[in-house]
């Protein structure tokens, strides 16, 4: 399959990413840290993540965005550990059936957790709207992923559309940050919690958007087959 625009830099900026990582990644390997311990740390950081957001909807006041922020800056750093995994074990040739399938599972459930939290931020600071947008991103985001799990299982590659779960972690983490560090610069001009919501939009329609681009081309691929 031709790759696009949009995958060859994706790639690019993955390859970058990478060789950053590399030196980091080595040291780990020689230390004894294996691929499925990056793994649980990387769900435990998006638990805590979820865990912030849930603490400030239920005890910080209402105007103070300070936490939500915070929450951001964990689901950034403890998600690029999702990175970091799958290139030790390639790097360390620590690759095994399992831990790809432990991977995915965690990869999941890190994703509910954190998109649960952010839902149940929207709740308790009455935005029924928001959560309701929140929930339409999580059903997207699994989805995007059942999708392609199913179709390869069915020995098809399913790669198609956007919003893979590097862009839906970095809209979600990016639009958390700028929420906690420009709430009060922008208080006055609107509501501070549309850096947190909009992320969201995108990633409800264009997830869903893309679980339905795959569906038909598994569609497509199994017709041609």
């Amino acid at each position: 399959m031709k790759k696009s625009l949009y995958d060859h830099l994706r790639d690019g900026i993955q390859q970058f990413v990478y060789r950053v990582l590399d030196p980091g990644i080595r040291f780990m390997i020689r230390l004894g840290v294996t691929p499925n311990m990056i793994t649980t740390m990387g769900l435990l950081g998006n638990i805590a993540a979820a865990a912030i957001l849930i603490y400030s909807a239920l005890y910080v006041p209402a105007t103070c965005y300070w936490w939500v922020g915070l929450a951001g800056w964990v689901i950034i750093g403890f998600s690029i550990l999702d990175m970091v995994d799958g290139r030790m074990a390639r790097v360390g040739n620590l690759s095994s059936t399992f831990g790809a399938f432990y991977d995915s599972v965690l990869d999941r459930y890190s994703e509910l957790f954190t998109l649960s939290g952010i839902a149940f931020y929207f709740i308790e600071t009455g935005h029924p709207v928001a959560t309701v947008i929140t929930f339409l991103s999580l059903i997207g985001s699994i989805m995007v992923s059942y999708v392609r799990a199913r179709a390869e299982g069915l020995d098809v590659e399913c790669k198609v559309g956007l919003m893979q779960r590097p862009e839906r972690v970095v809209l979600t983490s990016v639009g958390a940050i700028l929420c906690g560090l420009c709430a009060d610069a922008c208080r006055d001009s609107f509501d501070p919690m549309w850096f947190l919501l909009v992320p969201q939009i995108i990633i409800a329609v264009l997830a869903n958007y893309t679980a339905f681009v795959r569906i038909n081309h598994v569609r497509k691929q199994l017709k041609n087959k």
